[in-house]
């Protein structure tokens, strides 16, 4: 079959279009779940990675969300102005800036315990079509050099 730009070139036949709306969609699921906690969705996943663990560099922080140093510089700068975080160089090697939970940093954390758990809930899957989806994701991602270092669902890895 011949190639067609004009039937490729259609919204329908774009991978990327339902790929980036559910991504909108999804996202928009926590923001009237993170509002009372005064954090946008980007914060909410960086405290997900401080969380896990505590006392990483902005380099481990921006691979784990695979965001750039110009998205998170500015946000880890607010962060730390609302007093959730410290941010300090690394005394081995200066270029290295260390994220680091203060206590009401690590306070948030109980507060936002259940957000998992109701952001599921608004996402209408069957449990294991949610499991294939994240494989295939994380599939994708893998194609472009991402490695999930995480599990869903606090499964074994």
């Amino acid at each position: 079959m011949e190639y067609d730009y004009r039937e490729a070139m259609k919204l329908a036949n774009q991978l990327c279009f339902p790929l980036y709306a559910a991504a909108r969609s999804v996202t928009g699921l926590y923001t009237p779940l993170l509002k009372p906690l005064g954090l946008t969705y980007t914060q909410y996943i960086v405290f997900l990675v401080l969380w896990e663990k505590d006392g990483v560099s902005v380099t481990e922080i921006g691979e784990r969300l695979m965001l750039d140093n110009g998205t998170l510089s500015p946000l880890l700068k607010k962060m730390e102005q609302a007093g959730y975080i410290k941010r300090r160089r690394c005394r081995e090697d200066d270029r290295v800036v260390e994220i680091t939970l203060t206590e009401e940093g690590r306070a948030l954390r109980e507060k936002a315990k259940d957000i998992p758990r109701q952001a599921a809930g608004c996402v209408d899957l069957p449990p294991e079509r949610a499991r294939q989806l994240y494989e295939l994701l994380y599939e994708l991602l893998a194609k472009q050099g991402y490695e999930n270092t995480g599990n869903m669902k606090g499964e074994e890895k």
